[in-house]
């Protein structure tokens, strides 16, 4: 298979405070899709067991932790996304969306939609939300308040005035784009609260119902219902819910990048020690991080501090709606050129569709350095071979590993994917505008805390642990959860 690498691009809205400024972005990023892996079944008697694994021994807490079932993989050449499963409106109905923490809103393909897919290649069944189906739901007017609050008030977002609809039009990099009109409808989830396994739970919600899908967007390789917005402007549904007292104001994931992919993610703070954590930079749309240098082998590369800095056109954004990873364009030929420093003369490169590989017949940990990108307070996400380098195919018994993070040409954006996200948790607490990161098995369990109020202590497995050392400062005053989580993809959508 040749090198070319597909990304889903940022999840760019042009409209709101979530807007994104176009000219920010490359338009011409290609979301191609291809063949998911196969599906899996349980029994049922082990399905209960594997949910009393998940469960088992939970504390108390008066706010609640959501999780949802994570599936997919970051690999290009198998799924090239994460998506999990939401239930929405009266009767609860089930719906598959990519999680992006690029964008905010959440929207759902519509009854009347014109281009949406009607099958997907990810073995999933799409289904199109019927508003008049529901007997929650209900039209948002421009009227209503809700209609301008979290800025819905541009050219992308304006009235209808035939029928007073509070109207979307959301254009993404790579040239598809969406519309419709806003609805609200209740959102079915499961909490970790008071000691019991789940208590059901319902919140009204406000969200896209979309009417017209173009570009890829229409096709069905990878098709899912819609796309799940996790920014953090007032319109997302994490804001949302944390604004009704319904979860707490951070979530998590830890995506799994191996082994079928799947994962974990969570409406509340993934406690681990060791955490590393560094500022968002304030007034962004997106989750913009300061970078301010880049390692390799342990050398800081020569790159003017300049190039990494934030305005509304450039600077380092996480977002798990990227398949891949971008680098500045002034950064990335430095970037390249070290790694190829100090690789073994027995590597011999090789260009596939204008993309960097390498032919290696031993481990790319062996012959490939680690790299760091260094942030603001000091912490550093330390990337392995296999968080940089994605593996193509084989050639004379040799395997075919190619440069994954690719040159933004002509632009000073950074943007860190799936590529960099996977194996890794990374948890985004609003509340004190940072993100944490830390390598992991996202087939583990993981302890959840849920804030209550300020002075409470941190309690994980039972055990109140004493805040000393710095790894256990950056623990909130939070209740925990213990929440066993298993990736097993099967589990997760049944």
């Amino acid at each position: 298979m040749a090198a070319v690498f597909p990304a889903w691009v940022v999840t760019m809205v042009v409209m709101s405070e979530a807007a994104v400024v176009m000219g920010g972005f490359p338009a011409t990023l290609k979301l191609e899709r291809s063949i998911p892996f196969a599906s899996h079944e349980l029994e049922l008697s082990r399905l209960r067991e594997l949910d009393r694994l998940r469960h088992g021994r939970l504390l108390q807490s008066s706010v609640g932790v959501v999780d949802f079932p994570v599936r997919g993989i970051y690999d290009p050449f198998l799924v090239g996304l994460y998506y999990t499963k939401l239930q929405l409106g009266s009767p609860p109905r089930d719906f598959h969306v990519q999680i992006d923490t690029g964008s905010d809103v959440l929207w759902i393909g519509c009854h009347s939609c014109k281009g949406c897919p009607k099958s997907s290649g990810l073995q999933i069944p799409i289904k199109l939300y019927d508003p008049g189906s529901s007997s929650t739901a209900s039209t948002v007017s421009c009227s209503e308040e809700r209609c301008s609050y979290g800025g819905i008030q541009s050219s992308a977002a304006s009235c209808s005035s035939s029928s007073n609809k509070c109207i979307y039009t959301f254009q993404y990099g790579d040239g598809s784009g969406t519309s419709g009109y806003y609805v609200s409808d209740l959102l079915h989830f499961n909490t970790i609260v008071q000691g019991s396994v789940a208590s059901k739970a319902t919140a009204n919600i406000m969200f896209g119902c979309s009417t017209l899908q173009t570009g890829n967007l229409t096709t069905s390789t990878r098709a899912v219902d819609g796309i799940f917005g996790f920014g953090q402007q007032s319109l997302s549904v994490i804001s949302q819910l944390s604004s009704q007292g319904m979860a707490p104001s951070a979530f998590s994931h830890c995506l799994k990048g191996s082994d079928g992919g799947g994962g974990i993610l969570v409406l509340g703070e993934i406690v681990e020690p060791n955490m590393s954590y560094t500022p968002l930079v304030p007034s962004m749309p997106h989750y913009n991080l300061d970078l301010r240098s880049i390692s390799v082998g342990g050398e800081v590369l020569s790159i003017d501090e300049s190039v990494f800095a934030t305005s509304i056109n450039q600077g380092t954004i996480v977002d798990s709606g990227t398949t891949l990873a971008y680098l500045a364009d002034e950064a990335y030929d430095a970037f390249v050129d070290a790694i190829e420093s100090v690789i073994s003369e027995t590597v011999q490169p090789v260009l596939s569709q204008g993309n960097q590989c390498y032919l290696i017949t031993t481990s790319v940990n062996d012959v490939f350095p680690e790299v760091s990108l260094n942030f603001a307070g000091g912490a550093s996400l330390v990337l392995n071979p296999d968080d940089y380098l994605i593996l193509d195919n084989s050639m004379d018994g040799a395997a075919v590993w190619c440069i994954g993070f690719q040159k933004m040409e002509g632009q000073s954006i950074t943007i860190l994917g799936d590529l960099v996200l996977k194996d890794k948790i990374f948890v985004y607490d609003l509340a004190k505008q940072r993100i944490g990161w830390k390598s992991y098995d996202c087939s583990s369990s993981v302890n959840v805390s849920a804030t209550i109020d300020k002075g409470k202590a941190e309690y994980v497995n039972a055990t109140q642990m004493e805040n000393e050392g710095s790894s256990l400062d950056q623990l909130r005053p939070t209740l925990a959860l213990l929440l066993h989580i298993s990736v097993l993809a099967a589990l997760l959508f049944s």
